[in-house]
């Protein structure tokens, strides 16, 4: 009976199908009249380079501020994802898939030379359709990567409100939840401040776009990294002052080595003199970052968004394994990448990846791993 419900609650209605594109129609609206910092791409190997509107954080807080006022006004409900979770998950899981399809056949048909429009074709339709055919496709002048990466966040954001505007009406708003939700918020807002530093991580300025980025970024993102909150809607857990404030402390410095190392690269790749930790950077074959958290593991900062995931199960205590879906799938997800990372860095750079790889011997973990 349970799984009948389950599946029945699963069925994609015309409600989750509105809910999904006047998001999506806010966001392409938003991102292209709201207000924000021109942020240059990385060059690419035609030499061009894309520009980025990073004005996440204000398109953000006006959302959530319509929202809050429709919900004043009963135009909405403030617990209409949270009552319609499993509807909102198939329907965007079917619109990532057709996404990705459309993404497959039209840069299978793309004609351009160019780095951004190029199509990469392996062959392998499997392999062509899940790792993407372009770098950064477009649709009416919007860049789809980087509207998915924004939307997955601030989707996470927004189910995360309707699972505590949940909790209230149901009378079970506790210190776990509080905390669960502080952290996450405060996360997911440091993303936005910090949306231009974006631009030059791995996903955007290499990956190509194919169903694998589109489901990470639209379906996994919201929807897993908000289980913790899903659970603890049906799940009470107290929590003493020693374990809250441990849980404070593991938020804090993950966040400061996440934060501190992506900063870092980031600041680099604009100004590779600038100093580092008061120091000036030091750098192999001018080319590879060495200093800072770079010269404590290649891949620092996987170190701390492992701590930051930890961070936001731990408010959940260890009676389940459920709210630990999330840091445990990362950690494989990010040992698996940074196997990738390093195949492709060796290929890329040889003898100066062999020289980087002496001086830091640690891949994310110093003295563990």
């Amino acid at each position: 009976m349970d799984l009948s419900f389950l599946l029945h609650s699963a069925i994609p209605s015309w409600n989750s199908v509105v809910l999904l594109v006047g998001f999506f129609t806010y966001l392409a609206i938003a991102g292209s009249i709201v207000p924000g910092k021109l942020v240059p791409g990385v060059v690419l190997s035609d030499a061009s380079r894309l520009h980025y509107r990073c004005n996440g954080l204000l398109s953000l807080l006006l959302l959530v501020a319509l929202l809050g006022i429709s919900a004043k006004m009963s135009f909405i409900s403030p617990t209409a994802i949270a009552d319609r979770g499993l509807e909102l998950l198939s329907t965007t899981f079917i619109f990532s898939f057709l996404v990705s399809l459309v993404l497959y056949f039209a840069g299978y048909k793309s004609k351009s030379k160019g780095s951004s429009l190029k199509p990469h074709i392996s062959g392998n339709l499997i392999d062509d359709w899940w790792f993407g055919i372009q770098l950064n496709p477009q649709f009416m002048g919007i860049d789809l990567k980087f509207f998915f990466v924004r939307a997955g966040m601030m989707g996470w954001l927004l189910i995360n409100l309707s699972v505590i505007a949940k909790s209230i009406e149901d009378g079970t708003l506790d210190k776990s939840m509080i905390l669960y939700q502080l952290f996450c918020a405060l996360y997911i807002l440091d993303y936005f401040v910090h949306e231009e530093y974006m631009t030059s991580t791995w996903d955007i300025i290499a990956e190509r776009l194919g169903f694998m980025l589109v489901f990470g970024d639209l379906v996994w993102i919201p929807f897993t990294f908000s289980i913790q909150g899903w659970w603890l809607l049906r799940n009470k857990v107290e929590l003493t002052t020693a374990a809250i404030v441990a849980n404070c402390f593991v938020f804090l410095f993950g966040y400061m080595v996440f934060r501190g190392a992506n900063k870092q690269k980031h600041v680099f790749k604009k100004n590779p003199k600038a100093p580092i930790w008061g120091k000036p950077p030091k750098v192999i074959g001018g080319k590879l970052l060495a200093s800072g958290y770079w010269g404590v593991a290649r891949h620092c900062n996987y170190l701390g968004d492992l701590l930051l995931a930890l961070s936001f199960s731990l408010p959940c205590g260890i009676s389940s394994p459920v709210p630990y879906f999330y840091p445990i799938y990362l950690l494989i997800l990010l040992i698996w990448r940074e196997r990738r990372d390093e195949a492709r860095c060796a290929e890329k750079y040889r003898e100066i990846w062999s020289e980087y790889r002496k001086l830091v011997p640690w891949r994310i973990l110093p003295y563990v791993y």
